[in-house]
């Protein structure tokens, strides 16, 4: 019990406090104009405080804009993973198949968000005021499906090939193949790949909102950003750090159930 208060409680905190006493130390000397810990708790408390409260469309509380992002990345993550996972699979069973379209993946795989958002709003500028989300959650489910795609393509090569023998002596049918051998062999990679996908679902969405203006983490940065309010800057930065922290924890959670189910 005293181990796990050392290794999961006091330590962590040892570690927030050097970056406060490394935060306040700046903001004193050499970053004048980087707010302190407690000037930047002074004036964002209200959102923190007040979590959900909506005064205006841009002026909201910090859980309120957070969970605008939430439902966002949630719908294009899960285009990501819908169209990543099939095309990891064919990528790992066909060579024929990977000869001809690896390549591509590689070339658009390290484009960026802030590349891709401009072509999302132009793909469904016919769309009116739905062209902003049309072309985010376009943005969001491209660049996050790359590593589940990879990852899956990766596990479902590594499949041993005498499982595969197994499954041609039992006579197994291609879809029992797959859900009796393939996935669950697979399983580890994808998950891999899901949790990456994860991660960078949640930096699109804040490149996404700050290019579009639209209610969320990402646009109020943008906006306090224009505004000079440095304090509200730094509170999305921990929002959007602590979310991720939190996003890539339950998915942890996830994984382990199906590995142990």
């Amino acid at each position: 019990m005293k181990k796990f208060k050392v290794d999961w409680l006091i330590l962590p905190l040892l570690g927030v406090m050097c970056v406060l006493l490394g935060w306040s130390f700046s903001s004193a000397t050499w970053a004048h104009e980087l707010p302190s810990p407690s000037k930047t708790w002074d004036k964002s408390k209200e959102y923190v405080l007040k979590p959900f409260e909506k005064r205006g469309e841009m002026d909201q509380g910090i859980l309120r804009f957070t969970w605008y992002s939430l439902v966002l990345v949630a719908k294009g993550y899960a285009i990501a993973l819908l169209v990543g996972t099939p095309l990891g699979f064919m990528l790992g069973l066909s060579r024929t198949f990977s000869k001809i379209f690896d390549p591509i993946i590689q070339v658009l795989r390290p484009v960026s968000p802030l590349a891709w958002l401009p072509l999302g709003l132009v793909l469904f500028i016919s769309a009116g005021k739905q062209a902003s989300e049309l072309g985010a959650l376009f943005t969001i489910g491209l660049c996050a499906m790359w590593p589940t795609v990879l990852n899956t393509a990766v596990g479902v090569r590594a499949v041993p090939q005498d499982f595969l023998n197994v499954a041609k002596v039992l006579k197994l049918s291609r879809t029992k193949t797959l859900f009796k051998i393939l996935l669950p062999a697979a399983l580890p990679y994808m998950f891999t790949g899901f949790r990456l996908s994860l991660g960078i679902a949640w930096l699109v969405i804040v490149a996404a909102e700050m290019l579009t203006g639209r209610p969320g983490v990402g646009g109020f940065l943008w906006q306090e950003y224009n505004s000079l309010i440095y304090e509200h800057i730094i509170l999305c930065i921990i929002t959007i750090g602590v979310v991720g922290f939190v996003l890539d924890r339950l998915m942890s959670v996830v994984e382990a159930r199906f590995k142990t189910a």
